[in-house]
């Protein structure tokens, strides 16, 4: 197990050290589009100590690069070329946002997917099955915009059930302590404290369905077939010649042993919840990253664009290595592996 974890901690050093090099290149090689980014003679300069323009390179190439990553590695991710405000202050203000609709809509995928998927194996070819895996495949080939605005159009405009846009009501004024709009509402000592966890639930349910539309089809799918092929195992099999229930076999034998591969699948999402907040977040005026990164984009605020794309990356990178670790526990097979 521990050769195993080291191995995990080489790929994300070399996926972190591709990551830098690859934006460091873009910055170096092409400066006319990003060359602000690292120009000293400009107060808002990402690292406003080195150069690295065609014209003042002051450093050599591998002191350059070394002292981005330390600078990266340090936090300071520079500042907006635009408000002139440090970029990682900002990805701290936004970046809750993100996660706490995107925690949302994995758990709807988790806690809908999941029982489809087993539905759909156990009733494998029938038309049950048929039923959730092309309502799965729809699911997953819907362009998330459109079934955005398909939605909003039907529950806020036309039923009124769910509100537009934003975290929470405007008549509600709640302090931001952690950034997470339904914890911070808990933690609250204004009177209408319960009145405003309702109304951020209610504002976060729309989107955090539709972020977690495209997850869901294919949690759905991987649990159907994952559990297809456990329940077609033979200790399964043998499990049953025993008289053990169906419920038995079915949470204590099959879905322990299907899990494993669907921790995998589950960590594939995460990139997809996050980019996918970009255009979620822009339809429900949801202030999170993806917003955040949209209108550093009309701004032209390439700082910002650099900065904050360079943290996601590095934040997926993490929380696979989390999810690769976790699963390395659970897995007997790596657990054996020295």
């Amino acid at each position: 197990m521990l050769t195993n974890i080291s191995r995990l901690l080489i790929n994300v050093f070399s996926s972190f050290f591709v990551l830098t090099l690859f934006t460091f290149g873009l910055t170096h090689f092409f400066p006319d589009g990003s060359s602000f980014i690292y120009d000293p003679s400009l107060s808002t300069s990402l690292f406003p100590d080195v150069s690295l323009t065609m014209h003042q390179q002051e450093l050599g190439l591998l002191e350059a690069y070394i002292n981005y990553v330390t600078h990266i590695l340090s936090g300071n991710f520079g500042f907006s070329s635009v408000r002139g405000t440090p970029i990682m202050d900002d990805f701290v203000i936004y970046f809750p946002a993100t996660i706490e609709l995107a925690a949302a809509a994995l758990l709807i995928a988790l806690v809908v997917g999941l029982p489809l998927g087993i539905y759909a194996a156990q009733h494998k070819d029938k038309w049950q099955d048929k039923l959730i895996m092309s309502g799965s495949l729809i699911g997953y080939s819907m362009p998330i915009f459109w079934w955005a605005m398909l939605l909003v159009l039907f529950f806020s405009i036309i039923l009124g059930i769910t509100p537009v846009a934003s975290r929470i009501g405007f008549e509600f004024d709640i302090e931001p302590i952690t950034g997470f709009m339904l914890l911070d509402t808990l933690l609250s000592e204004k009177h209408y404290a319960l009145d405003a966890f309702k109304s951020a639930l209610h504002h976060l349910i729309l989107p955090a369905f539709v972020l977690g539309t495209v997850p869901l089809a294919v949690i759905a799918r991987s649990t159907r077939s994952t559990m297809t092929d456990v329940l077609n195992a033979d200790y399964i099999r043998s499990a049953k010649s025993r008289g053990i229930s169906a419920s038995k076999i079915l949470w204590k034998y099959a879905l322990r042993n299907a899990s494993i591969p669907l921790l995998t699948a589950m960590g594939l999402q995460i990139s997809i919840l996050l980019t996918g907040s970009l255009i979620t977040e822009t339809i429900f005026s949801w202030p999170g990253i993806g917003k955040w990164l949209l209108e550093a984009v009309y701004r032209r605020d390439f700082a910002v664009i650099h900065g904050g794309i360079l943290a996601i990356a590095s934040f997926i990178i993490i929380i696979h290595l989390v999810l690769d670790i976790f699963r390395s526990f659970v897995d007997p097979k790596l657990r054996r592996k020295q």
